[in-house]
C-alpha cells in the first residue's frame, strides 16, 4: 500500500553473529544432540548454569560522561604477561567433539588477541602440542588444569610435563570429589566419540569408550583430596602457580590464603557440579572481602558479553574466563569462529569502558555499579 516503507532484503541474515548468544544459536545447530548436550547442560535441575548468566542482569552500569576516551587501554596481566584484556578461555575438556582442532584451534586464537588459555585434563591433545600451536601465533600463558588422581605418578608425570611444555600455572580443581548429576549424560550413556583420545591422562579412544564419562572419572579422581595433604605436595614438585579452581566461599577463600596459594577462581564448574549453589557473580564480592588484596581473585562461569566482563571486575575481580563460548565459536567455524568469540567480547568490553568513562582497567570500581532494588531507587554499592 502506499506509503507504507519498502522491505530491504538482507543478505545472509541468519549467519549474521552480533553476539555471544547468536553464536551459541548457530554453533548448537552443527552440534549432534550428544555433543550440545554435553556442553550446554549443567546438574540435576540446571538451576545453577541458569543463574550463572541470569544474575548479571540485577547489576546496573553507572556510566560518567564528558570523559575523553580517545585513548582507552584494555590491557592487563595474567600470569605476569601484559594481556589485550582481561579474559582467557578456561579449561574446557573434549574441544575436538566440536571441531577437530579442538585445543590447538583454541590456541592459536587465544595467542592471536593476546591472552591466557587453559588447558584441561581431558583435552584431546597434549600440554605441548597445545602450547606449540598457541606460541606459533605470538607470545602466550597457559595453565594446565588438574584434578587430584589416586595414581600419584600420573599426577606428577602431568604436572611435569605441563611444566616441561612451559605451562606457568596449576588450576587445581577443587569442586569435584565426584561428578554432579548431569542428567542428559545419564539418559543417553554419554561416551566420548570413537577416535578421540585424552593423551594428558594417558588415555586412547579404546579405553575411554570402555566406559562412561561418570565411571571415567571415578576411575582416576581421589575423592580423598584435602587442603593440607594437597597443596604442600604440589608446592613441592612444582614451580608452576597453584591456583584453586572451584571456590564459592569466604571461608574457602581463607584457606587458599592460610596455604599460600597464589591465587582462586570463584567458579561453580559451570553450573555442571552441585546445582543450587551460588551464581559465581553473587559469590565473588564475599570472596573478593576474604581475600582482601593477599591472593589474587578471578572468576568464570556464565559471562556472555563484555558488560558481564566489566561487572566482574568492579565487583572486585582481576580476571575472568570463558569456557562455553570457547566451544561454540569452534562448533561454528573452528579458529574462526573463537576468533569471532573473542573479538566480540574484546569489542564489548572496550565500548562498555568507554561509555562508561573508564580509561582503564583500574578505572573499573563499585562506583560504575548499583544493584536493582525492587522497592525503589537503584542501590549504589
Amino acid at each position: 500500500m502506499a506509503g507504507n516503507p519498502i522491505p530491504i532484503p538482507v543478505k545472509n541474515l541468519d549467519e549474521m553473529i552480533l553476539c555471544i548468544e547468536d553464536l551459541r544459536i548457530a554453533a548448537s545447530k552443527k552440534l549432534s544432540d550428544s555433543a550440545r548436550d554435553f556442553y550446554n547442560s549443567g546438574s540435576t535441575d540446571q538451576i545453577t548454569i541458569h543463574e550463572n548468566s541470569t544474575a548479571y542482569a540485577k547489576y546496573r552500569l553507572r556510566p560518567r560522561v564528558l570523559v575523553d576516551v580517545s585513548k582507552v587501554d584494555t590491557s592487563t596481566k595474567c600470569f605476569g604477561q601484559q594481556v589485550k584484556f582481561p579474559l582467557g578461555v578456561s579449561p574446557a575438556g573434549l574441544q575436538a567433539m566440536a571441531h577437530p582442532s579442538g585445543e590447538l584451534a583454541t590456541s592459536r586464537a587465544c595467542a592471536r588477541l593476546g591472552i591466557s588459555m587453559a588447558i584441561s585434563s581431558f583435552a584431546n591433545y597434549s600440554a605441548k602440542e597445545i602450547r606449540d600451536a598457541g606460541k606459533a601465533i605470538g607470545p602466550i600463558r597457559h595453565a594446565m588444569q588438574l584434578y587430584t588422581m589416586k595414581d600419584r605418578d600420573l599426577e606428577l608425570r602431568i604436572i611435569q610435563n605441563a611444566e616441561a611444555a612451559g605451562c606457568s600455572a596449576i588450576f587445581l580443581t577443587a569442586d569435584s570429589p565426584v561428578l554432579g548429576m548431569r542428567y542428559n549424560e545419564w539418559r543417553h550413556d554419554f561416551r566420548t566419540p570413537a577416535g578421540l583420545a585424552f593423551p594428558i591422562l594417558e588415555r586412547d579412544s579404546e579405553k575411554i569408550r570402555k566406559t562412561s564419562h561418570d565411571d571415567g572419572f571415578t576411575s582416576f579422581n581421589d575423592d580423598a583430596h584435602n587442603w593440607t595433604r594437597d597443596i604442600p605436595w604440589l608446592r613441592s614438585v612444582s614451580q608452576m602457580e597453584i591456583w584453586i579452581k572451584g571456590v564459592l566461599t569466604a571461608e574457602d577463600t581463607l584457606k587458599a590464603v592460610e596455604l599460600g596459594c597464589d591465587g582462586i577462581i570463584v567458579s561453580n564448574h559451570g553450573g555442571r557440579q552441585l546445582d543450587g549453589v551460588a551464581s559465581t557473580i553473587d559469590a565473588l564480592p564475599e570472596c573478593v572481602e576474604a581475600a582482601a588484596g593477599r591472593i589474587r581473585v578471578h572468576v568464570d562461569g556464565g559471562i556472555r558479553a563484555g558488560t558481564d566482563v566489566f561487572k566482574a571486575l568492579a565487583l572486585g575481580a582481576e580476571h575472568v574466563w570463558v569456557g562455553r563460548p570457547a566451544i561454540w565459536g569452534l562448533a561454528y567455524d573452528g579458529q574462526k569462529g573463537v576468533d569471532l568469540m573473542l573479538d566480540t567480547l574484546y569489542n564489548e568490553f572496550k565500548r562498555c569502558m568507554q561509555l562508561t568513562g573508564c580509561n582503564s582497567v583500574k578505572d573499573i570500581t563499585k562506583a560504575c555499579l548499583g544493584v536493582v532494588r525492587p522497592d525503589g531507587p537503584l542501590a549504589r554499592l
